[in-house]
C-alpha cells in the first residue's frame, strides 16, 4: 500500500468568535491548506469534514461537510462527515488516508471546523458536553466519578457551584485517582498548566497568549479540584484544514520538499478495566500500536502534541506514550521535561488548555502544529533537529477513560 504524506495545512486563530459561522471559518482554512500545498482546488479527489456542534447549536443536523465545502466548490466528489468527538478532526484523517491507501483517490482534503460560543445559548453550550459520554448513563457516570478518590478533595472544594464541562469532573477524578495511586501533585498539575501556557505565547494563532507561573495557576478559582481555570480547556471556535495525498501524487504535484510522512495513525476504543489500572489505560493502547504501524519505539520521538483537555490529561498522556515511567508523568513534567529546550517537549502549540479546543477541528489542530515543526517552521516555539513528531487525540468519556483515542506518528522529510 502507499505511503501517504501531508501536503498542505492551515488552522485558523482560535477565539471566541460571535459573528464568525462554521462555513466562514472553514472557507479560511481550506483556503490556507490548498495556498501551503501549491496545488489547483480542482486536484482534491475527496473530502473528509469533522464537526460535532452544529446539529445541537445551530440544527444543522446533517450534511454539514456538504454544506461547508459546496460554497467553496467543490461539488461532485465524495464528502463525508465524521463525529467521533474529540477525536473526530483525527478519525477523519484516518478515513482519508485508508480511502488513500486503498487506491480509490490521489489526493484529498480533511478539514475540521467547530463553534462552539454561542453568547445567547450558554446552558446549551455546556449540555452539548453531555453528549461526549452515554447520556443513557449520565446519572450514573456522575455518582462513579463524584466518588473516585473523593476523600482527597478539601472540603471547601466538595460542592462548587461552577458552570462546567462534564468532562472535567471525569478528568478530575482520574487526576485524583493518579494522585492516590502514585503521589501526584496538585503542584504539578499546575506545573504543565504553566509550561503550556507559556508556549503559547509564542504561537499567533494561540487563544490565550499570556504567560502564567505555577503560582498563578493555583491561585486562580477551583473549578473541579485539583483543577483550577488555567488546567482546563476553554471553549473555542476555529477551523483546520489538511490535504493529504499518495506517493504517486506526491510526485506528479512536486510537493516532496515540504510534503511530510504519515507512518501511523491508530486508532482505538475503550475498554472495561479498574479506575486506576493505568497501564490499560486507552492512550497506552493506542500509543503501542501507532509505534507498531510506525516501527519506532518512544525514545525515537522528538516533539509531542498529547490532548490536555485537563492538566492533568497531559500527565497521563505523557506516561502512555512512554516518555517517561508509569506514575513520573508529574515530577517528569516538573522537572522541565517537557518544556521547549527540555528532553521532550510536549505542546510546544500551547495545548488545548491554552491553545484552544475547538472539538472537532483539534486533531487536525495537532497535526497543524507538528507538521511546522517537522518542517522548521516554527517560529521561536521550534524545536531544534525534530525528525520523528507524535500526536495523541482522545474523544468522548466512557466509565474511566477516553471513549476513543488516536495517536498519529508523523516524518520529516529530508531536507
Amino acid at each position: 500500500m502507499t505511503d501517504v504524506f501531508i501536503l498542505g495545512i492551515g488552522m485558523t486563530g482560535l477565539g471566541k468568535f460571535p459573528n464568525r459561522s462554521v462555513k466562514d471559518l472553514t472557507r479560511e482554512a481550506v483556503d490556507l491548506a490548498i495556498a501551503d500545498a501549491d496545488i489547483e482546488q480542482r486536484a482534491i479527489q475527496a473530502a473528509w469534514f469533522s464537526n460535532t456542534r452544529q446539529g445541537l447549536l445551530e440544527g444543522q443536523n446533517g450534511i454539514r461537510g456538504q454544506c461547508a465545502l459546496r460554497p467553496l466548490g467543490f461539488e461532485g466528489i465524495p464528502i463525508a462527515n465524521i463525529e467521533n468527538a474529540c477525536a473526530s478532526g483525527s478519525t477523519a484523517m484516518l478515513q482519508a488516508i485508508a480511502h488513500i491507501k486503498a487506491g480509490m483517490c490521489d489526493v484529498a482534503l480533511v478539514v475540521g471546523a467547530e463553534k462552539m460560543f454561542y453568547p445567547d445559548k450558554r446552558d446549551a453550550m455546556f449540555n452539548a458536553f453531555k453528549g461526549g459520554t452515554d447520556i443513557h448513563r449520565l446519572q450514573e457516570f456522575h455518582q462513579i466519578v463524584s466518588q473516585q478518590a473523593a476523600e482527597l478533595i478539601p472540603e471547601q472544594y466538595r460542592d462548587i457551584d461552577e458552570q462546567r464541562s462534564f468532562f472535567m469532573d471525569s478528568y478530575a477524578a482520574q487526576a485524583r485517582l493518579h494522585m492516590q495511586k502514585y503521589g501526584t501533585t496538585q503542584r504539578q498539575f499546575a506545573a504543565a498548566a504553566a509550561k503550556n501556557h507559556w508556549h503559547s505565547t509564542m504561537n499567533p494563532l494561540a487563544q490565550y497568549q499570556a504567560s502564567m507561573t505555577v503560582e498563578q495557576v493555583l491561585s486562580d478559582r477551583v473549578i473541579a479540584w485539583p483543577f483550577t481555570l488555567p488546567m482546563c480547556a476553554p471553549i473555542s471556535d476555529g477551523a483546520a484544514a489538511a490535504i493529504v495525498c499518495s506517493r504517486h501524487a506526491l510526485k506528479q504535484l512536486g510537493g516532496s520538499r515540504r510534503a511530510i510522512r504519515i507512518r501511523a495513525l491508530s486508532l482505538c476504543s475503550g475498554t472495561t478495566r479498574s479506575a486506576d489500572d493505568f497501564a490499560k489505560h486507552i492512550g497506552r493502547h493506542a500509543a503501542l500500536l501507532a509505534y507498531e504501524q510506525a516501527a519506532i519505539g518512544s525514545a525515537d520521538i522528538d516533539v509531542a502534541e498529547v490532548h490536555d483537555a485537563s492538566a492533568y490529561a497531559e500527565i497521563q498522556q505523557v506516561e502512555n506514550l512512554g516518555l517517561c515511567s508509569p506514575g513520573d508523568g508529574g515530577p517528569f513534567t516538573e522537572r522541565g521535561n517537557t518544556t521547549l529546550g527540555g528532553a521532550i517537549p510536549v505542546n510546544p502549540s500551547g495545548g488545548l488548555v491554552s491553545k484552544g479546543h475547538p472539538v472537532g477541528a483539534t486533531g487536525i489542530m495537532q497535526l497543524h502544529e507538528l507538521v511546522c515543526q517537522l518542517r522548521g517552521e516554527a517560529g521561536r516555539r521550534q524545536v531544534e533537529g525534530a525528525r520523528i513528531a507524535v500526536a495523541e487525540n482522545g474523544g468522548g468519556f466512557y466509565e474511566t477513560e477516553e471513549a476513543a483515542t488516536t495517536v498519529t506518528v508523523l516524518e520529516a522529510s529530508s531536507r
